[in-house]
Formats: structure tokens, C-alpha cells, sequence
């Protein structure tokens, strides 16, 4: 993983289906995405609390076997540069659709950022939410990332409400968007 990409060279971005042998690849991956995104906003205690607790190997292994999850794995030549976990259950009231699923991830590496990675993988999301028959596909993005929050907005997502995210010891607040499987 941290093999180099030459971007001046295009790489074909090639999503594939993350397995029970990924669990050390999301893990190191998982943490070094969150991490690269969020520790320059947040205290060195908070962030290892929350990785701690949510990229070990043992965490990721369990989700990869959980029957409700599906993680997409975005590979640039044979390194991971993203991924995304998708997760149906349980949905914050005001979700419209009667068959609803979750974004909970999508990360990519810095070094992929604006490089069609994150369209790849949202591509990808869209794709499995409509394959297994999901109307509405929802997430949640910490009010203070601003470029994620554009990106979904491209996408096609609508904030509708909010929800808390914790964060260690910091209590944060979550925009909930949505938008339908299809169209939009």
C-alpha cells in the first residue's frame, strides 16, 4: 500500500468486492484515509480513540463478514487507493424509500483526490444499491468537510437533517443526505 502511483501515467481505477482476506488491507487502509482526512481538525486523543476502536484488523474482519455490509475496494494498478462500505439496516428517521441503503465509507487516498476515484467508487456504490434492489442510498458527512459535502452534492444527494457522530470524546454533528438509487 505505499507503493507510488505515477499520475501522470493514467491508471485504470478497478473496483472489486472486498473479502475476508482484506481485513488488513481496510484496516490500514480505513485509518490511513480517515486519518488524512480528519486528524488536522481533531485532538490526537479523539482520533486514536476513534481509529482504535473502529480500523483494527479484528473490527474489519467481523464487517467483512457481516451479512449487511459490502465493502468496494478501488485499485489503481494492484495499491488500494479507496474504498467504500455500504450497509443496509436501520435508517435515520426522514430516509424516504422503502428498501434503503447506507453509504457509512468512502474514502480514497490523498494522492487520488480529484482523480476519479471517488467517482469510480460512488459509481460503484450506485450500481450494488441497484442491483440489490435499494431505492434511496443515504449517508452521513461531518459538517465540516466541505469537499465531501460538495462531491455528494454532485452526486445528486440532498441533506435532509442531521445526526451525531462520536468522535472519541467530541460529540460532532453529521449532515444525513440522500438521494434516489436511480435518476438524480
Amino acid at each position: 500500500m505505499g507503493e507510488r502511483i505515477n499520475l501522470t501515467e493514467r491508471t485504470p481505477i478497478r473496483i472489486r468486492y472486498g473479502t475476508e482476506p482484506d481485513a488488513d488491507l481496510l484496516a490500514t487502509l480505513g485509518a490511513r484515509t480517515f486519518s488524512d482526512t480528519f486528524a488536522r481538525d481533531n485532538t490526537p486523543e479523539d482520533m486514536r480513540a476513534y481509529l482504535d476502536a473502529n480500523f483494527g484488523v479484528a473490527k474489519q474482519a467481523a464487517e467483512l463478514t457481516d451479512p449487511k455490509a459490502v465493502f468496494l475496494i478501488a485499485e489503481a494498478g494492484k495499491v488500494a487507493i479507496g474504498y467504500a462500505k455500504l450497509h443496509t439496516g436501520e435508517a435515520p428517521a426522514g430516509v424516504t424509500g422503502k428498501n434503503v441503503i447506507e453509504i457509512v465509507r468512502l474514502y480514497v487516498v490523498q494522492d487520488w483526490l480529484g482523480q476519479g476515484a471517488g467517482a469510480a467508487l460512488m459509481r460503484a456504490c450506485l450500481d450494488e444499491a441497484r442491483r440489490r434492489g435499494h431505492d434511496t442510498i443515504w449517508l452521513g458527512v461531518w459538517e465540516h468537510n466541505p469537499r465531501a459535502i460538495a462531491f455528494y452534492r454532485r452526486w445528486g444527494f440532498v441533506e435532509f437533517g442531521s445526526h451525531v457522530f462520536q468522535l472519541g470524546s467530541d460529540v460532532q454533528r453529521d449532515f444525513v443526505m440522500e438521494r434516489p438509487v436511480v435518476g438524480a
